[in-house]
């Protein structure tokens, strides 16, 4: 029996633990991702690192396709959705301590993608060290 991806749930458990340890949970997002919708303006080589933090952000929803949340961006306000797929770490800003992901690259293209049209593929590796 194949299971779903343990992502989601890692993802809800470490911020969760994160904000526990009274840090502040970052979320590391491959912005190429397909169904990404983070503030353009934000982005530098792909990537976006966001605040999930209670006091910086409002009506935060974690589920096990996507996280999407209202957040300001530059005094303007933006509604946030990040596929699961396109978080690439979870870790607390005050000391490192988080976990990193590998991309993932099963999820289907968008359903207006023309035939022989290759979605755009992230490149690179986060740059964080695993602290233990």
């Amino acid at each position: 029996m194949q299971m779903s991806s343990s992502r989601p749930y890692l993802i809800r458990a470490l911020y969760e633990w994160i904000l526990d340890n009274d840090c502040t949970p970052y979320l590391l997002v491959s912005a190429a991702h397909p169904g990404t919708a983070v503030p353009e303006g934000f982005v530098e080589g792909g990537q976006i690192v966001l605040n999930l933090s209670p006091t910086a952000i409002r009506d935060l929803d974690m589920d096990n396709e996507r996280i999407c949340f209202n957040g300001r961006f530059g005094g303007v306000a933006q509604q946030v959705w990040i596929p699961v797929g396109a978080v690439m770490a979870i870790y607390a800003r005050e000391n490192g301590q988080g976990m990193v992901f590998e991309i993932d690259t099963e999820t289907p293209p968008p359903e207006d993608q023309g035939p022989g049209d290759e979605p755009p593929k992230p490149t690179g590796r986060p740059s964080l060290k695993v602290v233990k």
